[in-house]
């Protein structure tokens, strides 16, 4: 009986697994991890799992959360609730979060909230559903709501939205002594990370700022408003973000104030939420050129479907433009078998060249380096290129059409409507978004649907019209 007493005890030991929460050469969770996690979960050994998640940061406890189905996604967050840190939240999908926090008491999302930056608490209850939302504020700290009422304020993706409201200032008087002496008896109450001390007037005016080196590099009488960084950028609280990080990057900054219309400090962006816009920002360009708006990973089947027949509704009616076309030259595809093979070759190199242009193009303008001042030259370049490109492709196909049809005429119309076609597909891939980008809309979600109506049409109309008038 004992021996049948051990053997019960061991089976209700959980399994004496050691895994690290990081791979050792990569960055993230490792699926092993994950796996043992939700073996560890379906035996609901609540203890160890909580042993083994105590140490996440918030990205990596926000990637167990996502790469797991819903329901055992629930049974985790009850699971880790009180071990994982307040921030996981904020590294969610919008949908996953919103489908997490209904199945959690408003005062338990407060509690979360309350204990955020104020940044990351505001970026969090926008995120809300709007019902929700109005539960949670109710519950929330007056402080804390105060602070995401304001920021609410903001317009979204500007500043105002993305800054932070715990920052260092200190009267433009005082001296380095004073200032040290200031920040160690402060301590608890400043910020977790700060990288500049900001000087302002007695009126809260923004004056400049001081970076730490310089700061415990100085003498102790050395007055703080003679160690002001001259090159020192604020940021209006309007700004859009795009530009907030165009400033980052061209400035190399680490932080930057951000000031109202009467040139008040009121907050500070650090470069941590920098990286975050610029990772949003080529993440919405990247999948809008694949015609979805957002990232629907981890959406319903149903949403999804509906989310990416919007632009496949645009791109069926572009479409009947490339039949259209093809039906003007019926007559020829019946008696030269050989143009119905080889046009969708045309096609599809022209298709593939212009996305090479429209993408490098798209980019550019997020980033600056096109504007009107170079966009012709950058036009004629994509232009030259196609020309190029053109040439090499017509040649290569001559020897593959004269090698299967032996017909120089059929070759020869073919390498010719390569090259037009990679010359239209050149300067569509640069116009197009350089359009749009002038008339002040986003080129990211709409010029690949234009581009390959181009490409298509032209493609087709170039090498059937071309073969209608030599070889027929």
């Amino acid at each position: 009986m004992s021996g049948e007493s051990e053997q019960e005890d061991k089976r209700d030991d959980p399994p004496e697994q050691q895994p690290a929460p990081e791979d050792e050469h990569d960055v993230g969770l490792s699926d092993q991890f994950i796996a043992e996690i939700l073996e560890l979960e379906s035996q609901n050994y609540t203890d160890r799992i909580q042993e083994l998640c105590r140490d996440l940061s918030a990205p990596d406890a926000a990637e167990l959360l996502a790469k797991v189905d819903a329901e055992r996604r629930h049974h985790l967050v009850q699971i880790l609730e009180t071990v994982i840190p307040p921030d996981t939240f904020t590294y969610l999908d919008k949908s996953m979060m919103n489908d997490l926090f209904q199945h959690m008491s408003g005062t338990h999302i407060a509690g979360i909230v309350n204990e955020l930056d104020s940044d990351d608490a505001i970026h969090l209850i926008d995120e809300l559903d709007g019902d929700r939302r109005a539960d949670i504020m109710r519950h929330l700290s007056r402080r804390v709501r105060a602070v995401i009422e304001e920021g609410l304020t903001f317009p979204e993706e500007s500043a105002g939205r993305l800054m932070q409201r715990e920052f260092v200032a200190i009267p433009q008087f005082w001296t380095i002594g004073k200032t040290v002496d200031y920040l160690r008896a402060a301590a608890d109450a400043l910020p977790d990370r700060f990288y500049d001390l900001f000087i302002v007037d007695p009126a809260h005016r923004f004056v400049g700022s001081v970076s730490l080196d310089k700061l415990l590099c100085a003498q102790r009488a050395v007055k703080v408003d003679t160690l002001v960084n001259e090159e020192h950028v604020t940021i209006p609280v309007t700004m859009n973000q795009e530009q907030v990080a165009f400033q980052f990057r061209r400035k190399d900054l680490l932080s930057a104030p951000v000031v109202d219309e009467e040139g008040r400090l009121i907050g500070v962006i650090t470069v941590d939420d920098v990286v975050d816009v610029i990772d949003e920002e080529a993440e919405r360009d990247i999948l809008s050129l694949g015609g979805v708006s957002n990232s629907d990973i981890h959406l319903s089947m149903a949403q999804t479907a509906k989310l990416r027949s919007i632009w496949l509704t645009v791109n069926l009616g572009t479409a009947f433009l490339d039949t259209l076309v093809i039906n003007m030259f019926s007559g020829a595809i019946e008696k030269i078998v050989a143009l119905a093979a080889l046009m969708p070759i045309v096609a599809s190199m022209g298709g593939n060249a212009g996305t090479q242009t429209l993408t490098v193009v798209i980019r550019a303008l997020a980033t600056k380096e096109v504007s009107a001042a170079n966009a012709l030259r950058v036009t004629w370049k994509e232009c030259a290129v196609g020309i190029l490109n053109g040439i090499f492709f017509a040649v290569l196909m001559w020897v593959i059409v004269m090698l299967f049809y032996h017909d120089n005429k059929l070759a020869l119309v073919m390498g010719a409507a390569l090259i037009f076609n990679l010359f239209a597909a050149g300067l569509s891939g640069a116009l197009i978004p350089l359009v749009i980008a002038k008339i002040g809309l986003d080129p990211a979600p709409s010029s690949a649907i234009f581009l390959t109506t181009v490409t298509d049409v032209v493609g087709f109309m170039a090498f059937l019209g071309l073969a209608t008038w030599f070889l027929m």
